[in-house]
């Protein structure tokens, strides 16, 4: 028994040494620079992954290795001026990683699970045009109900004096526009001033559970992600995703109600009978809320922590503000869309603190793919990452990493606009980005002229963790309200 153990151990040594050997030496990524352990191994990236600051740590093997960057033994980061265009505007095949997100299990995909761009378009065409911003606008009263709430709350804390986690209130009311936009039903959050049943903040392990098992989805699909597992329903919903399964159910029983997405979703289904399933309309609705649960308010809490970090930027946004006269409540998108300065703050916040921390993966093309001067090989993973290319000198300039909103009238604008990515570009694109951009307008015009806003500890930097999305942690804020004015 003791020299057949030692046998079979000699053996795995040998095959482990093989492995390792192989993908040193002898692998066609072997000149591409990076981290030693990275080319032996995924564990680099995860480990990475696991500090939740993924998006730093990227930027700075980039700093240092250049525009190409080993970061696993068959995936390359590009942070290569041409590697939007080159990568994210073509159709090339997504990586594995993004099957983590077919659900219930992992026979249900869906426009983001979908690695396939043939398969993904076809989805999207079922999916993506209940988020044309003509029909979104058709809910707008609805998110300026939603925001009308969120800022009684602001109101409350300004009149007791009382500081505000404003991030915590920020996503209590992205949360529930979203909830209202989809199926007419927010998931009460803002009602209650509260994280209902800790479901916000379990989302913060969830995502970080994704980022991980992305890269070991037979794992998840093991334990998880089964028809078994679907079937006896023994997977805890949550709040928000069974206030959404509820919501779904209702609405198929009775279709004549508001117009929303998911209104456009059964519309969709009822014309196209064997050609869109029932369960395309659930995956698409869980996925939208795990997207939506820290994106948009993480960006408005950076654009808030800029704009108090940068007084004559605070002052030109609100002097914009007052020359347009508007005083309605919540300022309409249509009127957040004419105030050019604020827009540019909010495409700075983004660019600087964009949701997506991890990268866009894709799947080298049958006869490669050449980025600058380097040919990477048909089955290579590459992925840009949106901070690395959002912070890139080359591109931004010298001040590339500093908050500037002025760039954005500079005369080079037009190529700059080629390498702002924060919803990723062409098939692969976040179809619920008119949604974030009509939040992002509507609610940073009106907290900035309605409100003031001053740090309890002015000295006190942002904190966040960074998996695949970007959780933010604003530092604690006292809230003032303006005067009708708002000089």
């Amino acid at each position: 028994m003791t020299a057949i153990i030692t046998t079979a151990l000699g053996g795995l040594l040998a095959l482990c040494t093989f492995v390792v050997l192989h993908r040193v030496y002898l692998s066609p990524l072997r000149h591409v620079p990076g981290p030693g352990f990275a080319a032996v191994t995924r564990f680099w990236y995860v480990w990475r992954l696991l500090k939740g600051k993924i998006n730093l740590d990227i930027m700075a093997a980039h700093d240092r290795y250049g525009h190409f960057v080993r970061i696993a033994p068959n995936e390359v980061s590009v942070g290569h001026p041409d590697g939007p265009k080159k990568i994210l505007l073509a159709t090339l095949h997504k990586a594995e990683w993004y099957k983590i997100a077919t659900f219930p299990d992992g026979r249900f995909f869906n426009t983001f699970a979908e690695a396939d761009p043939k398969r993904k378009m076809e989805l999207t065409r079922h999916i993506s045009p209940g988020y044309t911003m003509s029909n979104l606008l058709q809910g707008e009263q609805a998110i300026d109900n939603n925001i009308a709430l969120f800022l009684d709350w602001l109101d409350r804390f300004a009149e007791n004096g009382d500081s505000i986690k404003l991030g915590d209130y920020l996503r209590f009311a992205t949360n529930d526009i979203v909830g209202d936009v989809l199926f007419s039903r927010p998931f009460g959050f803002l009602k209650k001033g509260a994280d209902i049943a800790d479901s916000l903040a379990n989302a913060e392990v969830q995502i970080a559970y994704v980022s991980v098992m992305g890269f070991f989805r037979w794992v998840h699909v093991l334990l998880l992600a089964n028809p078994v597992v679907t079937w006896l329903n023994i997977v805890p919903w949550g709040h928000t995703l069974n206030i959404a399964k509820q919501a779904l159910e209702d609405r198929q029983k009775n279709p004549d109600g508001r117009y929303d997405v998911s209104t456009h979703w059964f519309r969709m289904l009822a014309e196209n009978p064997g050609r869109m399933e029932r369960h395309e309309i659930d995956s698409a609705a869980f996925n939208a809320i795990g997207a939506a649960t820290d994106t948009v308010a993480a960006t408005i809490q950076a654009f808030v922590y800029y704009l108090m970090r940068h007084p004559d930027v605070y002052q030109r946004v609100r002097s914009e503000i007052a020359a347009a006269g508007l005083e309605d409540r919540v300022i309409s998108y249509a009127d957040a869309q004419g105030l050019r300065f604020l827009q540019a703050c909010i495409k700075e916040s983004l660019r600087l603190f964009g949701p997506v921390t991890m990268g866009f993966p894709r799947i080298a093309p049958k006869g490669g793919i050449t980025i600058g001067d380097q040919t990477f090989p048909e089955g290579t993973t590459l992925s840009v990452h949106p901070w690395v290319i959002h912070t890139s000198k080359e591109i931004w300039g010298e001040d590339a990493r500093e908050f500037k909103p002025d760039r954005w009238f500079g005369d080079d604008v037009t190529q700059l606009e080629k390498h702002f990515i924060p919803f990723s570009l062409g098939y692969g694109s976040c179809p619920g980005q008119n949604l974030g951009r009509i939040e992002l307008s509507k609610i940073c015009a009106t907290l900035i002229r309605s409100y003031e806003f001053r740090q309890v500890e002015p000295e006190q930097q942002m904190q966040y963790e960074a998996y695949f999305g970007l959780t933010a942690h604003m530092p604690a804020c006292y809230v003032t309200k303006r005067g009708k004015d708002h000089e």
